[in-house]
């Protein structure tokens, strides 16, 4: 920081010191203004010039050092100047001040800030210079936001200084007219009978209501700016327009149809989504055929000396298909019409906020919505890497297409999908390696879930590269070969397929997004609010293509937030919960969490008590030859308030559920504890960790005089 800088914080320094030693905030209440109301009056009466100076440099050093006060003053402004006079005087004092601070934030910090957090500061200047005006103005509407945080947050942003200035003069206009007339009627006040004015009251009253009115005011006025290019039909032949036949599509039009609204779902491709075709289902049907192999060849841990097992991978993958297929009807057209949706199936495009083109076979047509839902999904990332273009790679989307195991299989990326199908495929005979730019697999969850995890891997033959950042694919003398870089040096790792899983990324583009205007979000989602709304009020989105979350089961959760808020949210809008979200990564051991693991209440500084139990002393798990993992319990420190759960081991997310249950009803530990579990089930490892907790938080003085007592009673019957 340069001298200029350091002197005039010096400055400011002193000067608030100065504020507080001498207890100057005593004169700005309500009581020293009332007994000082008649010496002030007559001050005025006798030097009016002065008085406007006197009184306007006060409240520019009040503002402009962010001292409190200001509400006072403002006040003050009415008893003493009256309603026209006092809110002239006030309006043009309260934003020089707003100004000044704004400006003293700015040459004090903004390089500071810029040094610190320069990459996230860059998004909030990107949306300060196409909307800054219209956020501040919406701010200066709300007088019960803190004005001076408002003051000293802009300076922070790359707002011009006249931009500032005339949105806080004109926004603050209404607020300062409120409170300046609120002052007036104080200023009449001369016994505890005025309090009951009418006027008084009145007062008061356009007070409390005022930032409901603003409120309202500011959502009409971004409203009107949104929709006003685009003219809104007199009728509509939908209620709701839902793009996209997926999980998130799907409950949607089942919701609308179900309370007897009039909805039309388009697919363009499948329905079911990738759930359906390409993710939960064949998966999962993939693993539990991996997983019944594996169980033969150990064989020998069940007490069976030999088992000999012959199968084809053709085989494998025509019973996935046939999976899919048999659940194909839970989800089809014929359903859903029977339901009362009509679904299309043809590719949507938007083409203004009430008005969808869908184009099917060559022909096209248009309809009216009064709403859209989005559920348009994602699409595997395929990343810039060098050469992977002459690789003929394989995805979540078309590895279920293979007929023949793949006899190196390389899978980039150690996610969920990655571990999945790396485990599944090592299972069948593949010699897979797994490539992780991170220090671990699953990094999303603790330490110990990863090692676990690595260390199965490991023992079933799975070369695993962590901290390996993919470079270059080549193909040298017909053999594929990945570049890989670990801690400098160059790593050569070759393959005859490989499997990208490295994420996922929604599908934004290609049906009127751009064109229409609809905002995304940084990592380039659909922009949602808590309601599922886009910047569009009437335009939804819901799943993969909007997040927070890829999972199909939250996709589900947004779809009735969607759907409800949609037909009637000029009623009531519901914010769509998020405090409980479950989900698990059905590897061997299966891993399951829900609410905080212990990273992420070490990121946000939660303050945390653990509570675990091995799954190694369950009787369950040792019958079953399962007898590895844990169940681990975040807690409340001295509580039994579940923060978040993190289970491994078998079945670990049908165990998952009692706690989903208990954390979404407000249930604790000791709830759990007292709860019967069948014997010998898994389930009772959530009992036994519940026990742990209780162990823990044993009373340990009350047990000490209950041991005094039952000595007291052996002794007493021996005499």
């Amino acid at each position: 920081m340069n001298f200029s800088r350091l002197a005039l914080l010096g400055f400011i320094v002193t000067l608030m010191a100065i504020f507080y030693m001498f207890d100057l905030q005593a004169y700005l209440n309500l009581e020293a203004l009332k007994e000082q109301k008649s010496a002030i009056g007559a001050f005025r009466l006798a030097n009016p010039v002065k008085s406007v100076a006197l009184y306007t440099l006060l409240y520019i050093a009040v503002t402009g050092l962010s001292l409190p006060g200001a509400t006072i003053l403002t006040l003050a402004g009415g008893v003493v100047f009256g309603l026209l006079w006092g809110t002239v005087i006030v309006s043009f004092a309260s934003t020089i001040g707003a100004t000044l601070a704004f400006l003293v934030a700015r040459f004090l910090f903004r390089d500071a800030v810029i040094a610190r957090f320069g990459e996230q500061l860059k998004a909030v200047d990107a949306g300060v210079s196409k909307d800054g005006a219209l956020y501040l103005f919406t701010l200066r509407l709300l007088p019960t936001f803190p004005f001076f945080l408002i003051n000293l947050a802009m300076g922070l942003t790359k707002l011009k200084t006249q931009t500032f200035y005339w949105v806080s003069q004109v926004g603050m206009l209404a607020g300062t007219i409120v409170y300046v007339n609120t002052g007036t009627q104080l200023g009449k006040l001369d016994s505890l009978s005025g309090i009951l004015s009418p006027k008084l009251l009145g007062s008061f009253a356009l007070l409390g209501v005022f930032p409901l009115f603003a409120k309202k005011i500011i959502q009409a006025v971004k409203i009107n700016k949104v929709y006003a290019q685009w003219p809104k039909p007199k009728c509509f032949e939908n209620n709701i327009v839902v793009i996209g036949a997926g999980s998130g599509g799907l409950v949607t039009s089942y919701i609308a149809a179900a309370v007897k609204a009039k909805v039309t779902l388009i697919e363009k491709h499948k329905m079911g989504g990738d759930c359906l075709n390409t993710g939960c289902v064949p998966s999962k049907a993939l693993i539990r055929s991996a997983r019944f192999l594996n169980t033969i060849q150990k064989s020998a841990e069940f007490g069976i000396k030999k088992v000999e097992v012959a199968f084809d991978f053709a085989d494998v993958m025509t019973r996935v298909h046939s999976t899919i297929k048999t659940i194909e009807p839970h989800d089809s057209v014929q359903r859903y019409a029977d339901l009362g949706v009509n679904v299309i199936e043809g590719e949507a495009k938007i083409l203004s906020p009430w008005e969808v083109q869908v184009t099917t076979d060559g022909k096209i047509q248009r309809m009216t919505t009064r709403s859209i839902v989005i559920a348009a999904g994602s699409r595997p990332f395929v990343p810039p890497i060098p050469g992977l273009e002459n690789i003929d790679y394989l995805t979540s989307d078309n590895i279920w297409a293979l007929r023949e195991l793949p006899k190196r299989l390389l899978v980039l990326g150690g996610g969920p999908i990655g571990c999945e199908l790396a485990q599944s495929f090592a299972r069948f005979g593949s010699k897979v390696t797994q490539v992780e730019m991170a220090p671990r697999l699953l990094i999303r969850e603790d330490n110990d879930v990863s090692y676990i995890v690595m260390a199965k891997f490991r023992q079933e033959g799975i070369n695993i590269f962590v901290e390996h950042t993919a470079k270059q694919f080549l193909i040298e003398k017909g053999e594929k070969v990945l570049l890989a870089e670990h801690q400098g040096l160059e790593v050569r790792i070759p393959f005859d397929q490989v499997l990208l899983a490295i994420g996922r990324v929604a599908n934004t583009q290609g049906y009127g997004l751009e064109e229409l205007g609809v905002e995304l979000s940084p990592k380039h989602t659909i922009a949602i609010n808590e309601f599922q709304q886009t910047n569009f009020p009437n335009i939804f989105a819901v799943g993969d293509v909007s997040g927070p979350f890829q999972f199909t089961h939250v996709a589900a959760h947004q779809a009735w937030y969607a759907a409800v808020n949609a037909l009637f949210g000029r009623f009531k809008k519901f914010r769509t919960d998020y405090s409980v979200i479950p989900w698990s990564t059905f590897i061997e051991p299966e891993v399951a969490r829900v609410g905080l693991n212990e990273q992420e209440a070490k990121q946000q500084n939660i303050a945390y008590e653990v509570s675990i139990y091995y799954l190694d002393d369950l009787d369950r798990a040792i019958a079953d030859g399962v007898a590895h993992g844990f169940v681990k319990v975040l807690t409340q420190p001295g509580k039994d308030r579940i923060l978040g759960v993190t289970i491994v081991g078998d079945h670990a997310g049908d165990l998952l559920p009692e706690f989903v249950l208990a954390m979404k009803q407000g249930l604790g530990l000791n709830k759990i504890l007292g709860t019967i579990h069948i014997y010998p089930t898994m389930a009772e490892a959530n009992k036994y960790v519940a026990g742990v907790w209780k162990r823990n938080h044993a009373p340990e003085g009350l047990l000490r005089w209950v041991d005094r007592f039952h000595t007291w009673q052996r002794v007493k019957r021996l005499h």
